[in-house]
């Protein structure tokens, strides 16, 4: 029997998203993660995952699954902006399971993703892959984006897919941990020993911006969208205003998650820069989202404080949570001397592609 390609079967309520094909689309997820990060601590749960493949007025995603009879051997999680200048779609996620590979399967999806992003008129297609570091001696060919010093193995089988089929190396992300556990005094000493942030106050909040600011967050949103070091690869601006901030909380907290937010308030009452903690629900592990500081802002230690004050709170609110993760720009170097100042600790890559 022939593998079938074709979208994943949703649920039609949250109170189904533990039944049907979803399931079965965590629990794959689940093992390709662990096998190539060697940890499942930032898996989405089938609930998390109904949310984000819900349909969604500002961007679309779709999961694809690969099918061999009843049984799913194959993902791939597909992305794009319902913008109608936005020409490019991202595949975050493509994979099969370890005792289906060299079946052409990933092709197949590769493929099919493909032509789902052209016919939704985003003919660029973004595709991502993780690389754990010390996995390879460190011998033979290796790969280096456009920017920054990290490399890959030329025979990394994620290397070796994309180029297979016409993808190029755009960029490399550091993916870093910082252990949190019994550091709470540590932060809030080196936190102080900063002094005041004048002529910026910070403001911090849980889930759902202040209206009196969420202006000006939808802006520093939009420009976090661009601003980031993009290496080779064609990121484009995702449009944000107050009725997609609010759209977005309320997504996340359909998800189960927690957000923590600090931001620097510049004189004028509008945000000058912000950091997001993610608080995925049952996990002992915490996402660092966003941070930025917008042009105009830069060069008074924002960065720095925003992410002490944010971590100060995380040991406060929610003390059970162990790790804190992170992905940066290999070229990013400013935000990564902030980072390992902090103590994060890269531990693998995350390697960008794109076709001409």
């Amino acid at each position: 029997m022939a593998v079938e390609i074709r979208p994943i079967r949703l649920p039609a309520t949250v109170e189904d998203a533990d039944a049907g094909e979803l399931v079965d689309y965590a629990a794959l997820m689940d093992r390709i993660e662990l096998e190539r990060l060697g940890t499942a601590e930032l898996a989405r749960t089938p609930r998390e995952l109904l949310v984000d493949l819900a349909p969604d007025r500002h961007r679309r995603s779709l999961a694809l699954g690969a099918f061999d009879g009843d049984a799913l051997v194959g993902a791939a999680e597909l992305e794009w902006e319902l913008d109608d200048e936005a020409r490019t779609a991202y595949l975050p996620m493509l994979g099969v399971d370890r005792g289906r590979r060299r079946e052409a399967i990933g092709s197949s999806l590769l493929a099919e993703a493909e032509r789902t992003a052209a016919a939704a008129g985003h003919p660029r297609l973004v595709v991502s892959g993780e690389h754990v570091l010390g996995s390879d001696d460190g011998t033979g060919p290796r790969l280096a984006a456009p920017q920054g010093d990290a490399t890959i193995p030329a025979a990394d089988a994620v290397a070796q897919f994309g180029a297979a089929h016409g993808y190029a190396l755009g960029q490399l992300d550091r993916v870093s941990r910082l252990d949190v556990v019994g550091r709470a005094e540590e932060l809030r000493s080196r936190l102080a020993a900063l002094g005041a942030s004048a002529p910026y106050r910070i403001a911090a909040w849980v889930d759902h911006a202040p209206d009196g600011l969420v202006d000006s967050f939808a802006f520093a949103r939009e420009r976090m969208s661009v601003d980031a070091p993009a290496g080779a690869i064609s990121f484009e601006l995702e449009h944000w205003d107050a009725d997609r901030i609010r759209d977005d909380e309320r997504r996340s907290i359909e998800r189960g998650r927690t957000t923590l937010i600090a931001a620097a308030i510049a004189p004028d009452e509008t945000v000058a820069g912000f950091t997001a903690l993610s608080l995925p629900d049952g996990s002992p592990a915490v996402e660092q989202w966003d941070t930025i500081v917008l042009g105009a802002h830069r060069g008074h230690g924002l960065g720095m404080r925003l992410k002490l004050v944010n971590l100060v709170r995380l040991a406060e609110t929610a003390p059970e949570r162990e790790r804190v993760y992170t992905w940066n720009a290999d070229e990013n170097e400013h935000m990564l001397r902030i980072n390992i100042a902090l103590g994060f600790r890269p531990f693998a890559l995350e390697s960008v592609w794109q076709r001409s």
